[in-house]
């Protein structure tokens, strides 16, 4: 199997996860609006002081993004992928790039997940 099969076949963590899309704020700075930056969609955020806004949904003692898709744990997605915020741009996912996040699995665990391992990637690394 060369490795396009295999990217064809390994499928992200992340697709399957979107808890930390349901457990954390999503804070950034007004200026992401714009078409300079990442231009973050201006309905789907929420001022919380000064220049810091937040996704629609995460300010809340019950988080949820705004612009997450589909069920937690089963298959979600965002649905501004290509605008999103530099904050969710810079989250890594435990051991995508080779180290834990604990962040990751905090969220992972209060979803009632399993924190990702080193296994979870080595679909993708080992062909």
């Amino acid at each position: 199997m060369d490795s396009l099969e295999v990217a064809k076949e390994w499928i992200h963590p992340c697709v399957k996860c979107g808890a930390c899309c349901g457990t954390y704020r999503v804070l950034f700075d007004v200026a992401e609006l714009t078409d300079e930056a990442y231009k973050v969609p201006k309905e789907l955020t929420e001022k919380v002081e000064g220049t810091t806004l937040a996704m629609m949904g995460t300010n809340s003692s019950r988080p949820r993004c705004i612009a997450l898709g589909g069920q937690i744990g089963k298959s979600v997605g965002c649905t501004i992928y290509l605008n999103r915020p530099s904050c969710c741009r810079e989250y890594k996912a435990s051991y995508e790039d080779g180290q834990r996040n604990p962040r990751c699995d905090q969220a992972r665990r209060g979803k009632g997940l399993k924190p990702l391992s080193p296994r979870d990637y080595a679909d993708m690394i080992s062909k």
